[in-house]
This record gives C-alpha cells, sequence and structure tokens, in this order.
C-alpha cells in the first residue's frame, strides 16, 4: 500500500479533482490510500466567514460563496449534489451560531475549517467512482484520528497509530480520507495546523507501513531555492529526512514541519511529486540521500522578529539563560535560531510579542530591544559540518548585504543568517549563485 496526500492547488478545481482522480487510478495497483486537503483558498475562506460574523461585519452570503465553489465543481464533474447536503448544512448551522461580540477561539475555528476536508473528500471520492474506482470519503476521525486538545495545532496520540492501521487494512474500498483534521478525547474536532494534510498522510502511512507517502504539491518536489525568486533553482532528486525536516522547520513551504516524524521512525520513504508535470520523478526524502552537493537547499523567511538581549555583566549566565527563556515560554515565544556571545542573546521568531511585558519578565538584569521585519536566510545541507571556509563563502558571497545576526546548528546540518527583509531575495540568489553556480 501507498498514502497519496493532494493539496489544496491539487484539488482546486473540477479540472484538477479529474487530473487527481488519472493519477490515483494509474497507481490502482499499488492500493492506495488518498489523502486531500481542502480545496485552494478555502480554508482562508471559512476563518474569515467565522471571525467576521462575530465582528458584525460578515459579507453577504459568504457561506453560500464557498459551498457554490464546491457545487460548481460538482456541477463541472457530473456527480451528485447530495454529496455534500450534510457538510453544507453543517456549516451553515456552525456559522449561525456564531453571534456578532462572540470570541471566535482555536476549538470554534478548528470546527469551522474542518468543512473544507470534509466536502473536499466527498467531492473526490464521488468523482472516483464515477471514473469507475471503488472509493469512499471517511473523515480522518472516523478512521482513527485521535489527537490531543491544543485546537489549531494539535498533536496525534499514540493510540492512533494502531486503530487507523486495523481500520484501513479492513476496508475493502479505497479511502479517501480528510487531511488535517482530528478529534480529541471530547469528541470536539480539532486541526493539525496550517498544511496539517501532509502530517495525516505520515501519520497514516506510519500506521499502515505504507511503502511509500507521495506528497501531491504545485512543484517538481523539493528546489534548490524558490523558483519564484531564484530563476535557476532545480528540483533536488534525494534529501535526507534530516534535510527536509530541517527545511519545513526554516520555511520552506513544500512539508508540514511534521510531516517527517512518523515516516523517520518507520523508513518509510516519502516522495514529493507535482500535480500539474506528474512525469516528474519528484524529490525522494530517505534516511541517507546520495547527492554530489554538500548543500541541499537554501530557503528564507520573511517577516520574522529578532529579540536582542543584552547585559553589561554576564557573571550568572546560566541562571540569566533560565530567566530569559522562562520568560519566552509564559509570554508563548517560540524561538527559531539562537545566537550568543558572552554578553549578548539575540533569538528570531515569527511570534507577536508583548515587548513591554518581556522586558518585566528578564528585569534590570538586561535590556531587550525588538528588530521587526526582517528575514532569516538558510543553507541547508547534511555535509555543512565538513564544508570547509562556508562561512567564508557566505560572506563573501554577501559582501554587499549588511548580515544582522548568524547562526550555527548544533547538528552541523544548516547555517541560518537574518538580513534586512528588502535584502531578502537578493541574498537567496547570491547564495544560490554561490553554492549552485545559478
Amino acid at each position: 500500500m501507498i498514502v497519496m496526500k493532494f493539496g489544496g492547488t491539487s484539488v482546486g478545481s473540477a479540472e484538477m479533482i479529474s487530473r487527481v482522480v488519472k493519477i490515483v487510478k494509474k497507481n490502482a495497483i499499488k492500493k492506495p490510500v488518498v489523502v486531500v486537503s481542502a480545496m485552494g483558498g478555502v480554508t482562508d475562506m471559512l476563518i474569515k466567514a467565522a471571525k467576521e460574523k462575530a465582528s458584525g461585519t460578515a459579507q453577504k452570503n459568504a457561506v453560500e460563496k464557498i459551498i457554490g465553489i464546491h457545487e460548481e465543481a460538482i456541477d463541472k464533474l457530473g456527480i451528485g449534489q447530495s454529496i455534500i447536503e450534510d457538510e453544507a448544512n453543517g456549516l451553515r448551522s456552525a456559522i449561525d451560531i456564531i453571534k456578532r461580540g462572540d470570541e471566535v477561539n482555536a476549538r470554534i475555528l478548528d470546527d469551522i475549517m474542518s468543512f473544507g476536508e470534509r466536502m473536499s473528500a466527498r467531492i473526490v471520492a464521488a468523482c472516483m467512482q464515477k471514473e469507475g474506482i471503488d472509493a469512499k470519503a471517511y473523515d480522518a476521525y472516523d478512521i482513527g484520528m485521535l489527537t490531543d486538545s491544543h485546537f489549531g495545532e494539535a498533536n496525534v496520540l499514540p493510540k492512533a497509530y494502531g486503530d487507523i492501521g486495523k481500520r484501513i487494512e479492513g476496508e475493502k474500498k479505497m479511502c479517501v480520507i480528510t487531511g488535517f483534521i482530528g478529534r480529541d478525547l471530547r469528541g470536539s474536532i480539532t486541526t493539525l495546523g496550517r498544511g496539517g494534510s501532509d502530517y495525516t498522510a505520515s501519520i497514516i502511512g506510519a500506521a499502515i507501513r505504507a511503502l511509500e507517502i507521495q506528497i501531491w504539491t504545485d512543484v517538481d518536489g523539493i528546489m534548490t531555492a524558490d523558483p519564484k525568486v531564484v530563476d535557476g533553482a532545480r528540483s533536488i532528486r534525494e534529501v535526507s529526512y534530516d534535510e527536509a525536516s530541517e527545511l519545513a522547520m526554516l520555511g520552506a513551504k513544500v512539508l508540514h514541519p511534521k510531516t517527517i516524524l512518523p515516516a523517520m521512525e518507520k523508513e518509510i520513504p516519502v516522495r514529493i511529486l507535482n500535480t500539474f508535470n506528474p512525469k516528474h520523478a519528484g524529490t525522494m526524502v530517505i534516511k541517507k540521500a546520495r547527492r554530489r552537493s554538500r548543500v541541499a537547499s537554501i530557503t528564507c523567511k520573511k517577516h520574522i522578529d529578532v529579540i536582542d538581549i543584552s547585559s553589561a555583566s554576564m557573571t550568572d549566565i546560566r541562571g540569566l539563560m533560565r530567566k530569559i527563556f522562562d520568560a519566552f515560554d509564559r509570554q508563548g515565544i517560540s524561538v527559531d535560531v539562537i545566537s550568543t556571545s558572552e554578553a549578548n542573546i539575540s533569538v528570531t521568531t515569527d511570534n507577536i510579542c508583548n515587548m513591554a511585558a518581556l522586558g518585566r519578565e528578564i528585569g534590570e538584569e538586561a535590556s531587550v530591544h525588538i528588530r521587526k521585519n526582517m528575514a532569516r536566510v538558510s543553507i541547508v545541507g547534511k555535509g555543512l559540518a565538513n564544508m570547509p571556509n562556508i562561512l567564508g563563502t557566505i560572506f563573501s558571497s554577501l559582501d554587499s548585504i549588511p548580515i544582522g545576526m548568524i547562526s550555527s546548528s548544533v547538528s552541523g546540518i544548516n547555517q541560518s543568517l537574518v538580513v534586512n527583509i528588502d535584502d531578502a531575495d537578493r541574498a537567496v540568489k547570491m547564495l544560490h549563485l554561490a553554492f549552485f553556480g545559478s
């Protein structure tokens, strides 16, 4: 068995859904389990509809427009409108319950966001049935996707793996499963975080011990850089689990950051493929990649903040570090990259933080300063630790760009640097030229 996950752009229209069905049909001999996202843009529309209803600024027929996107695809595919009737009515009810002035918290949003995947799965399954595939749509929680109650970014519970494996292995029909969503122990619908359908696919792949997990998206696998920024960016044939995980954590949008772990634990290959170009081999994510270049890819994350903490006296460095990170935890600040010196600590974060509150938490022992709207550029590769003069290459390549911070990972798998947001694309292009020659 294999797992085939199709993202929002892959199921974004009737034409694309038809393309997905053809791809699945060609792989029928491999007994695929299919995971689907919501149709492209629908999740954002659902969030907007809920928040506008609570604020009293709801657009007329906003929910009907969302349902209409799905009904239009159904009409073009020639399948019955009734297949999403229950979900459409459920969405209407969920929005109607929200009153002006209500707090639209993460639990409510998870429930409302779930309708995108639920409608998408039913449309894809019905289209498969029309094309002669004996398929059935399932909400992920109905096949065992049990999570904690961390609404907005839930974690799957260990029990889920056994339950999912037993349910799918006993199913005779081809399963078309909602990505992104689960259910907690109280029965509330949860979501796994934006882009979480990748994570769903990996969980299911690990649960059924799949031969391969395929992530179908809109690019030819993992690229050496964002092709929208670097014209010469090219697909990478193989990357390691560690490299793929690092790239996802550092801002590459091809994979959800949690995707790799379930696959890595079972040593299941993850292949990233392009729905728009299905003949392309894409990128294989495996335990040990075979590749000439030690650098795998250059990625960038914009609109981050840098928090600089400095002290005139760092005599109790351990005590101050503990105090700083305790303060970060209480303020809900998620730290990405850290750089330290004898008297200064700098960290990057994409969380919005209350600087006044953070300053009070840390106290008089240190001053706190923030640099907003910066960009983090990262060079990722398994062989960086043994690459001679890598810092020299970075600095000489970027001699015309001010570097505000630099950090090396403990594992030696990435070198990250912070630049002004206006210099970010130019920095990526210069580094790509230095390491890949184009």
